[in-house]
């Protein structure tokens, strides 16, 4: 039994004897799964996609389960969650299926949920590692640090020396305030992979906790040698720096007021580096810059929640890149005798030309002489999105996915106003568009959906 990070890794055993006999036809199969394999998930999933539809009369939960491994790996959690339901519901002693659920579940913080599908996962192999690893992360999550510590012991008990199932116990027991216990396990994590970063950093906290700031100080330093890239960092080997009283670097060294002033500059809306550095200006005697820092700090702390309310879920800029970024993936196609395709592609025009107004009324031409036109409703409803008319355009996708249930560009638009809208299926729309083989909509799921 081997444990796994992240997500299990794929189900290969006791299926490969059975790919190896297919030697006749292209296994979709076994593509997807040398394409999980090796990092290339879209490839994977529409690999997947294809086995499912070929075997759409007598289902293989295996191609549910990887689907969803690429989903997973794409950041697509809904969808990965809707494809392990299908496993589960084809093969209900799935555990390796319980536990990728659950941990999609964590992606999405339903650790409740989670945690019932790690619970079933065990009961059906309470030998699994895995299982016990990512009920632990979600039992952190939910701050029950007792139970969190003794999944994680159960779990090291099964694979010894895991670093991150030590780390994570290095957590737990921080949030308990057993910090000599924390550093204890970092130490041994980071023997095994000493260049994670996140090791590093939740050691030198737990050893700010003990007032061991040189300690801690050596850690950041070292994050900032791998990530010097990470306002965060700089802030916290200020902190220590102005804890230890090095408040302007000598001989070429940086003092806390030069890490403060780098924090800022990789993040210049940062309150504590604010402060930080007007600690540090009172202390070198300049008290007029001090009260600038203090003053900043203050002001913008009280519009944090206005900016937090201000910023939507897929703001107007980001929804007309999106959305008229497809206007030039329409390929010409034949005219028909109603000559529908003409009033279609002048209406293109004239939405490249800066006049949608204009052009739905060509759709609308295009639609009449031709009511089976998906594109031309597709169109239309990309028109009025730009006119700021997302219900109709909304209407105008259902109405192209309903003639083309295959139109992953018309899920996507769906999807992306559904976002502009502050309506979260629009997650939804955008799985299905990536399954459909539109793999820009994985960008989006990343950024706005988790």
């Amino acid at each position: 039994m081997k444990l796994r990070s992240g997500i299990l890794t794929l189900a290969f055993i006791g299926f490969s004897l059975s790919l190896s006999a297919q030697t006749t036809e292209i296994s979709f199969l076994e593509l997807g799964l040398n394409q999980n394999k090796s990092g290339n998930y879209a490839d994977a999933l529409r690999n997947f996609t294809l086995e499912i539809e070929k075997t759409a009369a007598n289902p293989n939960p295996i191609a549910f389960y990887n689907r969803g491994f690429a989903k997973y790996n794409l950041k697509d959690f809904q969808g990965a969650i809707l494809d392990f339901n299908k496993a589960l519901e084809l093969k209900t002693n799935y555990f390796e299926a319980f536990i990728a659920r659950g941990q999609s579940y964590s992606k999405q913080d339903n650790h409740p949920l989670a945690i019932q599908d790690y619970n079933e996962a065990i009961r059906l192999n309470p030998l699994e590692g895995t299982a016990y690893f990512s009920r632990g992360l979600s039992k952190n999550k939910l701050e029950n640090f007792r139970a969190a510590i003794t999944d994680f012991n159960k779990s090291l008990e099964l694979v010894p020396d895991y670093a991150p199932t030590l780390a994570a116990r290095a957590d737990s027991k921080a949030k308990l305030g057993d910090f000599a216990g924390s550093i204890e396990d970092y130490n041994k994590a980071i023997e095994i992979t000493p260049k994670r970063t996140n090791y590093l950093s939740g050691r030198a906290f737990a050893k700010m906790k003990t007032a061991d700031f040189k300690g801690a100080l050596a850690d950041f330093s070292e994050v900032i040698k791998l990530n010097p890239d990470r306002a965060e960092e700089w802030y916290y080997s200020g902190f220590c720096k102005a804890q230890l009283e090095n408040y302007r670097g000598e001989n070429g060294e940086k003092g806390a007021l030069e890490d403060f002033n780098k924090a800022l500059e990789l993040d210049p809306e940062m309150i504590e580096a604010m402060y930080g550095r007007g600690f540090v200006k009172s202390k070198l005697g300049d008290p007029r810059g001090a009260m600038e820092d203090f003053t900043r700090a203050i002001e913008f702390g009280n519009n944090e929640n206005a900016k937090i309310l201000y910023t939507a879920k897929l703001g107007k800029i980001q929804l007309d890149e999106l959305r008229n970024g497809l206007i030039d993936r329409t390929k010409m196609s034949d005219m028909s005798a109603s000559r529908a395709e003409v009033f279609f592609h002048r209406g293109l025009a004239k939405i490249k030309s800066g006049d949608p107004k204009s052009a739905i009324d060509d759709y609308n031409r295009a639609i009449s002489l031709q009511p089976t036109y998906a594109d031309a409703y597709f169109q239309r409803g990309i028109a009025k999105s730009n006119l700021g008319d997302q219900r109709n355009a909304i209407q105008d996708c259902n109405n192209a996915i309903d003639l083309n249930g295959k139109y992953a560009e018309a899920y996507f638009i769906r999807g992306i106003i559904k976002l502009a809208l502050n309506d979260s299926s629009g997650c939804l729309d955008l799985s299905k568009s990536g399954e459909l083989g539109y793999t820009a909509a994985y960008t989006v799921i990343r950024d706005f959906c988790n």
